[in-house]
């Protein structure tokens, strides 16, 4: 039996455990950070919470005998993946980063690209009146001194009731969404800008497709620098690279 463990928090790690959970000889454990209060439970066997930090996975990779590490978190949970990397290095366990491509400027957007979130809040100030602001709740703080602007805050959970956020709406709710949904909101709330990180995949390029079309502008938050190592763009790489390592254990 081959022990495979997939950092989590996203679809496509979602996909790529039911996968694992159908190819015989692989048992997959998927860990999620725990941030999400109702997360999208995984196929196969399931860990929440953080690990504390390098030492930590250390321990977790050698304690449950893991064969495989495959990180497929958000492309800006940046911590983590750099842990899992030097994890990996030091108990000498193959490791594969699964990112999705993030999404590229095109003709009629109206991107400014910043390279933080707290970059993104000082561009909006002076420059915009009504925002859509898709950040994540756990950014909502950088916004919250701008009491001159209106925001429509989307989150998949609600911020801590003594959280510092700025002035104007919450929504709750999660992907994927569609073109005419983000449509509606763009429409119905006069948003002038929309502020979201450079997360790539579908679930929720639809805002993007919506804000080009009405002409608003997009405040885009590039990701960080990922660590060095072997990485896919999609699930299917990422089993072509499984199943590489699997023939490697059969040879041995």
């Amino acid at each position: 039996m081959i022990r495979v463990l997939i950092l989590g928090g996203t679809g496509d790690a979602t996909e790529l455990a039911a996968k694992l959970a159908t190819i015989e000889g692989v048992e997959a454990i998927t860990s999620l950070a725990g941030r999400t209060r109702e997360p999208l439970v995984p196929l196969g066997d399931l860990r929440v919470g953080g690990f504390g930090g390098v030492a930590g996975l250390v321990n977790y990779l050698e304690a449950m005998q893991i064969d495989l590490l495959i990180d497929a978190t958000h492309p800006f949970a940046s911590q983590i993946s750099w842990n899992a990397v030097d994890a990996a290095i030091k108990v000498g366990v193959p490791h594969l980063m699964l990112i999705r491509p993030p999404w590229q400027k095109v003709s009629d957007d109206r991107w400014i690209e910043v390279d933080s979130v707290r970059a993104a809040a000082a561009v909006l100030e002076n420059q915009a009146q009504r925002v859509f602001l898709t950040v994540g709740r756990q950014e909502l703080a950088a916004f919250a001194h701008l009491k001159e602007i209106w925001f429509l805050m989307r989150t998949i959970d609600p911020p801590a009731p003594d959280a510092l956020v700025p002035p104007g709406m919450l929504l709750c709710d999660r992907g994927p969404f569609t073109l005419n949904n983000e449509r509606e909101i763009l429409i119905q709330h006069h948003i002038d800008t929309i502020v979201s990180k450079n997360s790539g995949g579908d679930a929720t390029y639809a805002k993007i497709i919506a804000a080009r079309e009405l002409e608003v502008n997009v405040v885009m938050v590039n990701r960080p620098a990922i660590p060095p190592g072997d990485y896919v763009t999609d699930v299917d790489g990422a089993l072509s690279w499984l199943f590489d390592k699997l023939h490697d254990y059969a040879g041995e």
